[in-house]
């Protein structure tokens, strides 16, 4: 019997981790869908990707140009709108050329630039949402030391912090995301580069890199989660111990549009990259997809700003100067 040295599988292992024979991958999406399902999708996601563009780009223009919403809140709302902008404009769009048309594929180099801003906007709208709240909460609990400490410089170095965290955390994803080759099918089954998705593609054992994705979900979803729910709690006992019924009103009623926001935006993703793969699929994936890239964008400017008094009166302002013009 002939026995081989270990070390004669040492070059097919390595051949096999810097060799890749997918070039480029197919994006199955709605393919499936009949010609017509596909026309009605397309005009309803133009409907609501336009539609999400308008709110947020009105958003982000009266926040950075009336100077009566120069606090720290309205300084956050414009660059969570901004964030809302970015992080549509990263899928929806690829989205409605392929309902359109029959050629569904991407190269390998815009699937994982594709996969990159996701996860850029995505880490820093989760860090953003956090600080969100601890505003809410300096301002409510210590009223009298509020712009002391949430200073303009203060919330600028919050916002600068979100965005390198999501620069930095969005280099790790990715390199988790395409660290081993792929030589297997390349279909994804969804309508945008998906990381737990892309990762069961891929050649050799995925479950390193699923665990490891694991593990950063928890720290990038759950750590704001705390801050998040800490302050609120904080927030409620404060309320519930000193403030009038109509303050109380007032109170619950911002504090209550922020936490839609959350549940929106950290259900849909802890689904996505939370969730073991095995309970994953096409029916399952889309439609929480769908959620946190069209319909969280959309619907937060109707949920955290458009019920605001002084968004309001900073709406018609604008559209004043608008019609004078």
């Amino acid at each position: 019997m002939l026995f081989l040295p270990p070390s004669s599988n040492r070059p097919q292992a390595a051949d096999l981790r810097n060799s890749s024979t997918v070039t480029e991958f197919v994006l199955v999406g709605f393919e499936q869908s009949s010609p017509s399902t596909r026309a009605l999708l397309f005009t309803l996601f133009l409907a609501l990707y336009s539609l999400a563009m308008a709110m947020n780009g009105l958003i982000l223009f009266i926040t950075w140009t009336d100077p009566r919403l120069n606090s720290p809140m309205y300084f956050f709302l414009g660059h969570l709108s901004f964030l809302d902008i970015c992080f549509i404009t990263t899928t929806i769009p690829q989205m409605l050329i392929h309902l359109v048309t029959k050629n569904h594929t991407v190269s390998f180099a815009s699937c994982m630039t594709q996969m990159y801003l996701v996860f850029l906007v995505g880490v820093a709208e989760c860090i953003l949402l956090a600080f969100m709240a601890y505003d809410r909460y300096v301002a409510i609990c210590h009223p009298l030391n509020y712009a002391q400490i949430m200073s303009h410089q203060v919330c600028a170095r919050l916002v600068l912090t979100s965005w390198i965290f999501g620069m930095v955390n969005g280099v790790f994803l990715e390199y988790m995301s395409f660290r081993n080759p792929f030589c297997k099918d390349n279909h994804i089954e969804n309508f945008f580069c998906e990381a737990p998705i892309v990762i069961a593609l891929s050649c050799g054992d995925p479950q390193f890199s699923m665990k490891l994705i694991f593990v950063d979900a928890i720290v990038v979803l759950l750590s704001p989660m705390v801050l998040i729910v800490t302050s609120y709690a904080r927030i409620l006992a404060s309320i519930l111990s000193r403030a009038s019924s109509s303050g109380r009103g007032k109170t619950f009623s911002t504090c209550a549009s922020h936490l839609t926001v959350v549940v929106f935006f950290y259900t849909s993703a802890m689904f996505s990259y939370m969730n073991p793969r095995s309970t994953h699929g096409p029916d399952k994936d889309k439609p929480f997809s769908l959620l946190y890239t069209i319909i969280t964008p959309m619907c937060n400017p109707m949920i955290y700003s458009f019920r605001n008094k002084e968004m309001k009166g900073a709406m018609g302002r604008a559209l004043g100067r608008a019609n004078l013009a």
